[in-house]
């Protein structure tokens, strides 16, 4: 019996030569990300809560401040200002205010074969590099400071076959809400949605990250791609190399297929309050919207930017819509710039704002009020996400909500 990606990478971590579904192994941790969201908290454990407290490798840590950025109060900036401190005192890398956490990640670390940690439930982006990242919380997160290891109990794998090209105008996020409206936002707890298939070949690292970044929208532990040559000349541009390079086993063991043909894969949108109350866009053309967010981890990187771009350019954002725009980096804000991405935006009236979590994280940018509606690239539209509880999100691709704001209600690009 073979082994899939996910067990190989586990098996790699814990010295083992063999793993499967079920099993508890002690696994060494490649690396390890908190940001602002809940760092602060594990300091308090590390001083507190700990007989002898010490890091085991300050180079396996990344510390970004991200989800609140600038500050938006003084409570925040406290919180921020230990993070911060204690980041210089263990010599911790530090990254605040140049981007949302899993794209810094992204540019700056990830490599495939790695196993990391993050203090975050999206760090399952990372897969797609072939890379192991999971989400977990404080105590887990410090634990693997102070040891360097960690457990994990081996996930079951899914298999997720993609076949053909998407059509224009579609995009890879609405390939993945269609995944996660079909299987449901439970339908992969606690397992490995793994891609693979002849359509991979059609999606770029950034589309890939897309896919493993809403995993979690569907329960899963993380998702993974096989890091083929698309996915190595994208890591050998940046001048890393691969821990390992795993491929799955042909008698790999599976909890369940799915098969997906791209070409058939429409613009959809999630209705509130539920990721996975997903139905074709042209069902909620019409609503109106008080708001259109552009950005996250999700769907704020160059490619998204210049759908959203194109879309608007030589029209004006609808008067009593605001259409925030938000790089998920600074790498990718200046190459925005450099494209004259930024300058097509401004002139639409769009508010373009710093590289951060901004409105997908609700607290700090573009808070909507009592009754409001939004529609956005963030990763989740939970009641109360965004803003008052009695405000409503819609999920949708750059090209809906850049056709949105415009609108000044939701609809597709090609309604324009």
């Amino acid at each position: 019996m073979g082994m899939t990606i996910a067990e190989k990478i586990i098996a790699l971590a814990a010295g083992a030569d063999k793993v499967k579904a079920g099993d508890i192994h002690t696994v060494t941790l490649d690396r390890m990300m908190s940001n602002d969201g809940t760092t602060h908290l594990t300091v308090d454990m590390y001083h507190n809560q700990l007989k002898h407290p010490r890091i085991a490798d300050p180079k396996k840590m990344v510390f970004i401040v991200d989800h609140n950025v600038p500050s938006d109060s003084p409570k925040t900036a406290a919180s921020q200002k230990k993070m911060r401190d204690f980041a210089r005192e263990h010599d911790i890398d530090f990254w605040e205010g140049q981007g949302v956490c899993h794209q810094i990640m992204m540019e700056h670390y990830v490599c495939p074969g790695e196993l990391i940690f993050g203090a975050d439930s999206h760090t399952c982006t990372y897969g797609a590099l072939g890379a192991f990242g999971t989400g977990v919380g404080c105590t887990d997160l410090l634990y693997g400071m102070v040891t360097g290891t960690s457990w994990v109990l081996v996930p079951e794998t899914v298999k997720f076959h993609l076949t053909g090209k998407l059509p224009q105008g579609v995009y890879p996020r609405d390939l993945m809400l269609t995944i996660i409206g079909t299987i449901g936002a439970s339908g992969a707890n606690y397992q490995v949605m793994e891609f693979c298939g002849d359509g991979v070949q059609t999606l770029s690292v950034n589309d890939r990250m897309v896919l493993c970044n809403l995993a979690v929208e569907a329960g899963a532990k993380t998702a993974v791609f096989e890091a083929d040559e698309i996915a190595l000349a994208w890591l050998e541009e940046r001048g890393r190399k691969p821990k390992a390079v795993f491929k799955s086993d042909e008698d790999a063991v599976y909890a369940g297929e799915y098969t997906f043909d791209l070409s058939k894969i429409q613009p959809v949108a999630a209705k509130p309050d539920f990721v996975d109350h997903v139905v074709p866009a042209k069902e909620v053309c019409g609503v109106k919207i008080d708001e259109a967010f552009l950005g996250s981890c999700n769907n704020g990187r160059i490619d998204e930017l210049r759908v959203g771009a194109a879309i608007v350019k030589d029209r004006r954002v609808s008067d009593h819509v605001r259409f925030l725009v938000v790089p998920a980096s600074n790498e990718v804000y200046l190459q925005a710039m450099e494209e004259g991405l930024i300058d097509i935006f401004m002139k639409s009236g769009a508010i373009i704002m710093n590289p951060n979590c901004s409105v997908c994280w609700g607290s700090c940018q573009g808070v909507i009020g009592e009754h409001e509606v939004l529609i956005s690239t963030g990763t989740r539209n939970f009641k109360g996400r965004a803003g008052h509880p009695s405000s409503k999100v819609y999920l949708a691709s750059a090209a809906t909500v850049a056709a949105s704001a415009v609108r000044g209600e939701i609809c597709t690009a090609d309604m324009l």
